[in-house]
């Protein structure tokens, strides 16, 4: 189709129609690529994308309680927002697209399968931007998402047993502290080094308090029994010779029998362990629900950039449509 009042020099340089004109002749040494659209339609998506990303977490925020019976669920919550960011990518990415396609300057003479790819390519680009652009002002919140799924693999691998005995070893030696002070402690360990020496009232005699004041010898030995406790956690068992002086310690203080105190002894050395393993276990189950939060957040926001990109591409081809119509 020949265009009024257009002519291409031959090589005499005598002007004729365009529609004689070859094509090797007309073809035009400019870029292919409109930056301008392509930075506005960029604009355009990640200030869109900025918008609806504050809007999703003042809703998600309204929605969550940390009440019993209050708020949506963990599953609720976690579905609904693998949702909105994919709607967040769908919106931006077609509004991105179609900016991008809808600006950029109109190719003459280019053949129509070139357009669609340089649309493409226009589309795909302001995604790009508009994407990268957004991980900049969000790079402290995807880093978190990122870290946090490392840290709690790397838990789940073998650091959180060791986490959580030292836990409770810290806290022995806290309690050792104090009943080294006064003779009874507040800590982890002191619940069960004093249970260890609980009397039945009818056995406790007036005597005790004839005399001297027993409480410096009574102090001196609950600690000596919380660092035995301590020491045989640390290692994993609590020897017979231990088990015996314990048991020692604890019939002179209470009045049980040899045979009865070191049951007693064993008994309480059991639940220090069970305790130990429950909060192991517990750490163990919340390690691996981060790590697969996080892979499942990191997996469903790859995939939902996957489809801004395609529906940014294809929005601008529809805008580069419309722009040539």
């Amino acid at each position: 189709m020949a265009i009024p009042g257009v002519v291409a020099a031959d090589k005499l340089g005598r002007g004729r129609p365009l529609s004689d004109a070859a094509p090797e002749v007309i073809q035009s040494h400019a870029s292919a690529v409109s930056w301008g659209a392509i930075f506005a339609g960029a604009a355009a998506a990640a200030a869109l994308s900025l918008i609806l990303l504050m809007l999703g977490v003042g809703l998600g925020l309204s929605s969550v309680s940390p009440w019993a019976f209050e708020g949506v669920s963990a599953a609720t919550f976690g579905v609904s927002t693998i949702l909105w960011i994919t709607l967040m990518q769908l919106l931006a990415s077609a509004m991105g697209g179609y900016l991008a396609g809808r600006l950029r300057t109109k190719w003459l003479a280019v053949p129509t399968d070139e357009v669609y790819f340089r649309d493409t390519a226009h589309g795909f680009l302001a995604w790009g931007i508009a994407t990268l652009a957004t991980a900049t002002l969000l790079t402290s919140v995807i880093g978190s998402i990122v870290n946090n799924g490392i840290q709690a693999g790397a838990s789940v691998a073998g650091g959180v047993a060791t986490a959580a005995t030292a836990t409770v070893a810290g806290g022995a030696t806290a309690a050792g502290s104090e009943l080294t002070k006064s003779g009874s402690g507040n800590g982890p360990m002191g619940y069960y080094v004093d249970s260890l020496f609980r009397k039945e009232i009818k056995t406790t005699t007036a005597a005790s308090g004839a005399g001297g004041n027993p409480q410096p010898a009574a102090a001196a030995s609950v600690a000596e029994v919380a660092r035995i406790f301590m020491n045989s956690i640390r290692t994993g068992n609590l020897p017979d010779g231990d088990v015996r002086y314990v048991g020692q310690i604890v019939a002179q203080r209470t009045g049980l029998t040899q045979q009865e105190a070191e049951r007693r002894v064993t008994e309480t050395y059991t639940r220090v362990q069970t305790n130990i393993r429950d909060a192991e276990t517990a750490a163990k189950e919340a390690a691996d629900k981060g790590r697969k939060a996080s892979a499942y957040t990191t997996l469903w926001f790859s995939i939902s950039l996957l489809i801004g990109a395609f529906v940014a591409s294809w929005m601008a081809i529809y805008g580069g449509r419309r722009r040539d119509a």
